[in-house]
């Protein structure tokens, strides 16, 4: 594995791909899942300003199979044709199926997986560590950390700098409880690692050496993620603050609404899809279908924010 290439094929927005499924038995939707990185690609996302997660939270991976899994990341690589970076999301709480997603994702061409601590049970940073040991020592492919600090298990910047010693970690999905730990751990790791901003300081982490922002609207507006990224990059941070406030709060504002209502992630970015035409499903149980109850309220933020070619 080339570490600096990796890295860079790391940067711009962090793409969470939803996994679709077929509303009449909710088995995966492989070509409708095609189509939406088509589109992605179409709206001018590239590897330097993007980069499509597979499987992550947002892709129910908790819902998913280890060969569904695979599928749904072979399917996003095979469109992507290396155009984009791709990364696969590893979580679990087995360490078999992590090190069997790693190998798989390296032979699939992914540029790196996604793992966050093992959950549910709680465990030393010993534990912590051995368990990033063996999905890094596992296969030549990257290593990107997440840290899932609101399930239970949060990493001291101390055991993240042990982590990153490990030749295989390549990247740091960062969010922390406190302002003040979010810029230590930007301090301490940015100039090893693409540091991906999971905390809504886009404009923050990029000014300290960040390579990376979580962008849900991107799944519906990929042209928008590929302006705010440029912005960042030419340092027009005023700007891209403005553009972050317009389109990136409204979101979040109605995802907390719809978390009143049900569980899970990646309803709304589906609910997104649906209303700019393309493929969309419900999520999985126990996750409940929040189309009907929020159709028009997605509508209303789509419109506000500008948002192209909603469908009708």
């Amino acid at each position: 594995m080339d570490r600096d290439r990796t890295i860079a094929r790391l940067s711009g927005c962090y793409i969470a791909v939803p996994t679709l499924f077929r509303d009449d038995d909710l088995e995966l939707n492989l070509a409708g899942i095609r189509r939406h990185v088509r589109f992605l690609l179409d709206g001018g996302v590239r590897e330097g300003n993007g980069v499509l997660l597979a499987c992550g939270a947002a892709g129910e991976f908790s819902t998913l199979t280890v060969d569904e899994r695979l599928r749904v990341a072979e399917t996003v690589l095979q469109e992507a044709a290396g155009r984009v970076g791709v990364i696969v999301g590893a979580q679990s709480t087995d360490q078999r199926d992590v090190v069997a997603i790693a190998k798989a994702a390296a032979r699939l061409g992914a540029d790196a997986i996604q793992l966050s601590p093992p959950f549910y049970h709680p465990h030393t940073d010993d534990d912590v560590y051995e368990f990033f040991a063996a999905a890094a020592n596992a296969a030549d492919v990257g290593v990107v950390i997440y840290t899932t600090y609101w399930l239970g298990c949060e990493m001291p910047l101390e055991l993240i700098g042990r982590l990153a010693e490990l030749p295989h970690i390549v990247g740091l999905k960062w969010g922390a409880p406190s302002s003040y730990e979010y810029e230590k751990g930007l301090r301490l790791h940015a100039n090893r690692l693409c540091v991906i901003d999971n905390q809504l300081q886009f404009v923050l982490t990029h000014t300290l050496g960040g390579r990376g922002i979580n962008t849900h609207p991107s799944n519906y507006w990929p042209a928008w993620g590929v302006k705010v990224w440029g912005l960042l990059e030419a340092r027009k941070y005023e700007e891209a603050q403005r553009e972050i406030t317009r389109v990136v709060a409204p979101y979040y504002d109605l995802a907390g609404e719809i978390a009143k209502f049900t569980g899970g992630e990646g309803h709304l970015d589906k609910l997104c899809l649906e209303l700019v035409g393309l493929d969309s499903s419900r999520c999985r149980p126990p996750t409940r279908d929040i189309r009907p109850a929020f159709r028009e309220k997605a509508r209303r933020m789509l419109e506000q924010c500008g948002v192209p070619q909603i469908r009708g």
